[in-house]
């Protein structure tokens, strides 16, 4: 579980006055405990939930920062990269397009998928095996372009 950690990482960042660190930890606390405490949701949270909410984390802030860089506030796109690096270290590792798309091919051998018709089952399919170790928007376009 992260939650301790996140909780030791923000005393480390307080000590060293690190306020990008401290923004970044402090928003993946808020996001845990609001996860924990949402009406519904099991008392503990689980490690793929978890990472579920740091990837969230970090598309938020990409779209912020591509929104802002279109609107010319660099010093504000620059705040918002300075969170997805802290976001980014307690992710898994990411998988790059090569291990994507061999897996992808895999799992279109293994359903036996033809068509672009079928892309919504291949996706879901990967999106359950990929999950925490690619991005969502990555995925999708691997299996058009393997389905087309």
């Amino acid at each position: 579980m992260i939650s301790n950690t996140i909780d030791q990482e923000i005393k480390k960042a307080m000590l060293a006055k690190d306020q990008a660190a401290l923004r970044g930890l402090r928003a993946i606390k808020a996001a845990l405990l609001l996860a924990k405490t949402e009406k519904g949701s099991a008392e503990e949270i689980t490690e793929e939930t978890e990472a579920k909410i740091l990837q969230k984390l970090v598309k938020q802030r990409k779209e912020s920062s591509d929104i802002y860089k279109t609107q010319g506030r660099e010093d504000l796109s620059i705040i918002e990269e300075e969170e997805i690096e802290v976001i980014s270290q307690f992710l898994p590792k990411q998988l790059d397009q090569a291990e994507i798309e061999s897996i992808v091919a895999q799992i279109i051998k293994d359903s036996g998928a033809t068509s672009v018709k079928e892309m919504g089952k291949v996706i879901g399919l990967a999106n359950k095996e990929l999950a925490g170790k690619a991005d969502g928007k990555l995925i999708a376009e691997i299996v058009k372009t393997q389905l087309a």
